[in-house]
This record gives structure tokens, C-alpha cells and sequence, in this order.
């Protein structure tokens, strides 16, 4: 959910436009190199089989934004390791889970080799899904992939195609207004000025060759209604989870400090009507 800078060499941070191969390319070995890290720092947070949404650490089994579960074929983009997949499985949905690192997930096998259970997954671009035509009863994504691809209307296109007529998509990303404010989850990251809340152009780390290594693109809560409707989507919530008492795990940027005074993750929920 935040660069790990120190995972490869990198350049300094800009912002300058980046293609989606490119994105692609950057975000597919950022990850490979940082899953290790990353589940080793938050896979206890998350759990084996947990369905936490947020840093905020907003349940699933307390929220039910995807509502009933049981008996319904779910696609869930950017799975990771697999947390998510594996709780809606334990509930008797049928899970495929789909990410852009081969690493993470390398850790999903891991965690069903330890459990002996089992979550389908597959690798792959969000932006092109590898499933036909309406194969998904609901489709869910916990900070995965939407904020890592540089053209997220493709990938709510996508979802739309292979959702069935009535099946919902619930997704979760870095609240815009966030990139108004610099990532610290200290008293600095409460002082606007560093950038603007309208500027889109995406944060790169480049590689010694000023390469794109990891690529992270914004888009504004405006730009989310343009493209969950552009995709043929209906937007029936948006939610920004509140940072809960007695929860004190800062995660990158994201801290209690912060939570109290600004949100840190937007939530929606959109449905395919029909």
C-alpha cells in the first residue's frame, strides 16, 4: 500500500507520465522484489484467511459490503497473497484469485501449502482479464491493482465484462485526497503543499538507467465517478473509513495521527445493473 523505496535501487522520485506497459512492466518487478517484505511486515495485519479492507483495518466480516457470499463465483484483482480469497472461500464462495506479481503469488501456495487448503489464482494484468464474458457473480479488490495501473477505466471495463448482469464490484484505493499531503505518517504529512490534490501525473521511483521501477497514478474522487460510469458501472456507495479507536499499527503513511484528521482510503461500491 506505500513504496518500499529500499527494495531496489532507485532514482528520486518524479512525477512524469508513464504508459500502461511501462506500468506494467515496473509495478510486475517492484512487487516480485518487495512481497517478501511486504508479507513478512503485514501478513500477520492481514491474516491467512482475513478480509481486512484498509490500514484502518476494516473487516469484511463486520462491514459485509459484499453482502452473501455463499454459493457465488468471485474474482478478486491484485489477491496478493491470497487473505482475501481464502476468507471468502472458508464462506463457501468459489474464489479465483488474479495478481500481476508471480511472487506474491508464490506466498498465496505458500500460506495453502501451510493450511492445506486451496485458492485458484491466476497472473495477469488487470487491465486484461483472462476469464470470459460474465463469469463473476461479484468481484472485489483490497487495494490491489486500481491504484498501480495507469488506466483504471480499462480495468473497470473489464470487470464489467466479466461480470454477470447484477453482480457488484467493491474496491478500495489510497484516498485521493491524500496526494495532496506527503506520505508521512507523522506531523509533516498533515501539511499540504508538496504537490497539488489536481495534479495526476503518476509518482515514479526510476531504476540507475531512469527506468520506471514503481509506478503509482492518481486520479481524483471525480475521475473515480468518470470511470466506474464510463465502465456501464453504477457507484451505489462511496465510504472513507474513520481510523478506529484503540488501533495504533501505522502502516506507511497511514497512522492514528493522520486518521484522526484526514481519510486514508476511499471505498467503493458499484454494481453491474441488470
Amino acid at each position: 500500500m506505500t513504496s518500499q523505496a529500499d527494495t531496489v535501487a532507485v532514482s528520486r522520485p518524479s512525477r512524469r507520465p508513464v504508459d500502461s506497459p511501462a506500468t506494467c512492466r515496473a509495478n510486475r518487478g517492484w512487487w516480485d522484489s518487495a512481497s517478501d517484505d511486504y508479507q513478512a511486515e503485514h501478513g500477520e495485519f492481514l491474516g491467512d484467511a482475513g478480509f481486512i479492507w484498509c490500514p484502518e483495518g476494516l473487516d469484511e466480516a463486520d462491514a459485509r459490503l459484499l453482502g452473501e457470499v455463499a454459493g457465488r463465483r468471485v474474482l478478486e484483482i491484485g489477491c496478493g497473497a491470497g487473505q482475501c480469497g481464502r476468507w471468502l472461500t472458508c464462506r463457501g464462495a468459489q474464489v479465483v484469485g488474479l495478481d500481476l506479481s508471480f511472487r506474491q503469488l508464490q506466498h498465496s501456495l505458500r500460506i495453502d501449502a501451510g493450511l492445506d487448503s486451496h485458492l485458484p489464482v491466476a497472473q495477469a494484468d488487470a487491465e486484461v482479464l483472462p476469464f470470459a464474458a460474465a463469469s463473476f457473480d461479484l468481484a472485489c479488490s483490497a487495494y490491489g491493482a486500481l491504484p498501480f495501473v495507469a488506466a483504471p477505466g480499462a480495468v473497470l471495463a473489464e470487470v464489467r465484462r466479466v461480470l454477470r448482469p447484477g453482480g457488484r464490484f467493491v474496491f478500495s484505493v489510497s484516498h485521493p485526497i491524500r496526494w495532496a499531503f506527503p506520505d508521512d505518517p507523522g506531523p509533516r504529512g498533515l501539511t499540504a503543499g508538496e504537490t497539488t490534490y489536481f495534479d495526476r501525473a503518476p509518482y515514479v521511483e526510476a531504476d540507475e538507467d531512469g527506468n520506471p521501477a514503481y509506478v503509482e497514478h492518481h486520479n481524483t474522487l471525480g475521475d473515480w465517478v468518470g470511470h466506474i460510469v464510463g465502465a456501464g458501472l453504477v457507484l451505489d456507495r462511496l465510504i472513507e473509513p474513520e481510523w478506529p479507536d484503540g488501533h495504533d499499527r501505522a502502516w506507511g503513511g497511514w497512522s492514528p495521527l493522520r486518521g484522526r484528521h484526514l481519510p486514508g482510503t476511499a471505498i467503493f461500491c458499484c454494481r453491474f445493473p441488470g
